[in-house]
């Protein structure tokens, strides 16, 4: 082999194997029928079969890129939020921009709202948050949610766009009204994705570190400026490129003209909400700047394309409930909603395990008792460690209670983690089936759990005859003598060795 075939990639199977021809099938001679022995190209038809996943229901047709979050004020005073702790901080993030109602073949010039996803990468933990291009949106309640994105969709009759399905379904939801005035205004159309607003839309909660809980909206402002299209702009850019917008991003971060967002909160107080002219929770609403100000909290660039866009872009999730410490959710129906939708929706499209993917993986080590599942494994750190919990094995993952929120004030409703132990017994009702039983049977019981008990770990066996002390201070007994004998090794005379309470 020469030193120059050496340095080249060897073209492989998908096991690694080399490959010596990638143009002819094996075959019985010439003309002769295919064999089965060609496992190379029965790996390729499979791997052909199936090298697309189920496109998103909705945001199907996006656009991708990596950049950094830079903090330039101190908002500590509202989040412990890592990501936020000091001016300066830089963090990693991957955002895809997409259209909402079009599929992964439609123009990107069309007019439609745009999803603006953003993934931190901070060290405790992705925190997502999957914004649009208006700070409001169509609907209110989620059971509406569903039955918008099918009237947006085609008819289930003739397959076609229907205009009489959308305006239906708004002409019968007046909470659409502000949504659709700003769908048909001048910024339904963005010139491209660098040239809009990102928003969060919902309601957050911030979460200091005295425990001090506030409620924020997120903006995010184009620092390009922005910039839209006419109808008859749009149909002129869509006869001559379709991919008009994701064309654009790839090109201008090609080009080192790095798009930028100035990031913004908007902070209202408990009290205050109380006594907003609104409900603060309704997504059909924005909170009005002169009421509650815009407040400068750092810059977001995007400065890398993906390299490999269905690994990176097509297969990245974004799920509005991952939070990190400081940042969380609020009553707004529909965010709560969507807290489960977007989380189901990948594990339908992507598999159980589609955060090892490496634009959905967390930067910062990751400990957790959920195992196994399609395509799982990859980045399993946890092995060693039992899948279950509580446990009392040493060096297993344990919560910390410093990164507790404190509960919410809803009227008359306390939401928290109510300790599911607390003002209740566990004992007395087995003391009574206990003590309901015969002697045989008790001494069955016994024995019966002594053969499943005496093998394990001292501590383990201490801890629960405790539970039985407190049951019955018999049924400790009893279970005390099993274990003795079968500590003596006389486990043939072990019903001999129980004997019940005289």
């Amino acid at each position: 082999m020469s030193d120059n075939s050496k340095n080249k990639k060897r073209l492989t199977t998908a096991d690694g194997a080399p490959i010596s021809d990638n143009e002819n099938a094996l075959t019985a001679g010439p003309r002769g029928p295919l064999l089965m022995q060609d496992v190379h190209l029965v790996e390729q038809i499979q791997r052909f079969n199936r090298e697309r996943v189920p496109e998103r229901v909705v945001h199907a047709k996006g656009t991708g890129a990596y950049g950094t979050f830079t903090v330039t004020e101190d908002i500590s005073q509202y989040t412990r939020a890592s990501i936020f702790s000091e001016v300066g901080k830089e963090t990693e993030c991957v955002a895809r921009f997409s259209t909402v109602a079009g599929e992964r073949g439609a123009a990107d010039a069309e007019r439609d709202p745009r999803g603006f996803a953003l993934k931190f990468y901070t060290e405790e933990g992705n925190w997502d948050l999957v914004c649009n291009n208006t700070p409001i949106f169509f609907v209110r309640d989620p059971f509406k949610f569903q039955m918008f994105i099918h009237s947006q969709k085609r008819h289930p009759e003739t397959n076609l766009r229907d205009p009489n399905m959308q305006w239906d379904f708004w002409s019968l939801c007046p909470e659409s009204l502000h949504q659709v005035t700003w769908l048909f205004g001048d910024r339904g159309i963005p010139k491209s994705y660098r040239h809009m607003n990102g928003y969060s839309s919902h309601t957050y909660s911030m979460i200091n570190d005295d425990g001090e809980r506030v409620w924020v909206k997120f903006h995010f402002k184009t620092q390009q400026g922005i910039e839209n299209l006419t109808n008859a702009e749009a149909a002129e850019v869509i006869a001559h490129d379709r991919e008009s917008h994701q064309r654009d991003m790839i090109e201008s971060i090609n080009e080192g003209n790095y798009p930028k967002w100035t990031l913004n909160i908007q902070v209202m107080t408990q009290e205050e909400a109380e006594d907003f002219r609104w409900n603060p929770f309704d997504l059909t609403k924005v909170w009005p700047h002169g009421d509650f100000p815009l407040i400068e909290v750092g810059v977001m660039e995007l400065n890398r394309n993906p390299n490999n866009y269905h690994h990176e872009v097509e297969q990245s999730a974004f799920n509005p409930s991952s939070f990190v410490p400081g940042i969380g959710p609020s009553p707004d129906k529909m965010l709560q909603a969507r807290l489960l939708s977007y989380q189901d929706a990948h594990l339908y499209r992507l598999g159980v395990n589609y955060r090892d993917l490496s634009v959905n993986r967390p930067k910062c080590p990751v400990h957790n008792y959920m195992r196994d599942g399609q395509f799982g494994g990859m980045f399993d750190d946890g092995t060693g460690f039992p899948n279950y919990y509580p446990n009392s094995v040493d060096g297993a993952p344990r919560p910390d209670p410093d990164y507790a929120e404190p509960a919410w004030e809803l009227g008359d409703t306390t939401v928290d983690r109510f300790d599911s132990r607390v003002d209740h017994d566990d004992y007395t009702q087995a003391g009574d089936l206990f003590r309901l039983m015969g002697d045989d049977e008790k001494v069955r019981l016994a024995v019966n759990i002594v053969e499943s008990l005496g093998g394990c770990q001292d501590h383990i066996i201490d801890r629960q005859l405790e539970h039985f002390d407190k049951a019955d201070p018999d049924y400790r007994r009893l279970v005390e003598e099993g274990l003795d004998a079968y500590n003596r090794g006389e486990m043939d005379d072990l019903h001999e060795s129980v004997q019940p309470h005289v």
